[in-house]
C-alpha cells in the first residue's frame, strides 16, 4: 500500500506541470486573440466593395453596410455569453448567443429576422425536418433553422477563400456543421478575407476579429430582400 500511495503521488505530481502548460497555453492563446490587430479596408486592398441594392428602412445606408454597423453596436454593449430560452423570444437580461448578432443586424436593417423565420417555418415545414414543434420564441435562435432559412432565402455564395471579392460586408457566414453564425466585416485582414463580428463563446465573447480558424465555413449567404 505504501508503495502504491508514494506511485500515486509522483504521478499526480508528473501531471501537474503538463495541466499548468495547457492552462498557460489556453490563456496565451485567449490573449493572443484580444490583442488588436490591423485591419485593412477593400480599397486599402484593391478589393471592390459592394453594396446592396436595396435599403429597406430607408435611412441612405444600405441593407448589407446597415448590418455590419447593426451587429458592430450590438456587440459593443458588451453581451455576456449565455444560452437560454425566453417567453417573446428576445433576450432582456444583457446576455445573448451566436445567432443574436444576426437578428440585431437585421433588425439595424429593417428587417424582423423571427417573423421571417417563423413564417417560413409554417409555410415550408419540410424545410426544418429537424423541429418537431415550432417554438417562435427560441427557433429564430438555432443556427441549424438559420442556415436553412438563408440558404432558401439568400444569394448562396462559395465557402472557399479562393477569392477575397466573393466575401463581403454583411454576409452571413456558417460555421462548423451549423456550430456557429457570424457576420462579415467591413473590416479585411491582409489577405482580403473580411473578419466577422460574432458572438464567440464565454472565452471569446462578442468581438470584431480575424476570420474563425479553428472552425470550417460550412455556410456563405448574401440577403437580397428574401425573395
Amino acid at each position: 500500500m505504501t508503495g502504491t500511495r508514494r506511485y500515486t503521488r509522483r504521478t499526480r505530481r508528473r501531471r501537474w506541470p503538463a495541466v499548468l502548460i495547457l492552462l498557460l497555453a489556453a490563456v496565451g492563446a485567449l490573449l493572443w486573440r484580444q490583442l488588436p490587430r490591423r485591419s485593412y479596408t477593400a480599397a486599402e486592398l484593391g478589393i471592390a466593395e459592394l453594396s446592396s441594392p436595396l435599403d429597406a428602412d430607408g435611412d441612405g445606408a444600405d441593407d448589407w453596410h446597415d448590418m455590419v454597423a447593426g451587429a458592430r453596436a450590438y456587440i459593443a454593449t458588451r453581451p455576456r455569453y449565455k444560452s437560454r430560452y425566453f417567453a417573446g423570444g428576445y433576450p432582456d437580461d444583457g446576455t445573448g448567443v451566436c445567432t443574436d448578432v444576426i437578428w440585431q443586424a437585421f433588425r439595424a436593417a429593417g428587417y424582423e429576422l423571427k417573423d421571417l423565420v417563423d413564417a417560413d417555418i409554417a409555410a415550408h415545414p419540410e424545410r426544418y425536418d429537424n423541429i418537431r414543434y415550432p417554438d417562435g420564441n427560441i427557433d429564430f435562435r438555432r443556427v441549424s433553422n438559420l442556415d436553412r432559412f438563408f440558404a432558401a432565402h439568400a444569394q448562396v455564395l462559395p465557402c472557399s477563400f479562393d477569392d477575397p471579392e466573393q466575401w463581403q460586408p454583411g454576409d452571413i457566414v456558417v460555421f462548423g456543421d451549423r456550430d456557429h453564425i457570424a457576420v462579415c466585416s467591413d473590416r479585411r485582414s491582409a489577405d482580403g478575407i473580411p473578419w466577422i463580428i460574432h458572438h464567440g463563446n464565454p472565452l471569446e465573447g462578442a468581438v470584431e476579429t480575424g476570420r474563425r480558424g479553428h472552425q470550417p465555413v460550412t455556410g456563405h449567404y448574401r440577403w437580397t430582400g428574401g425573395d
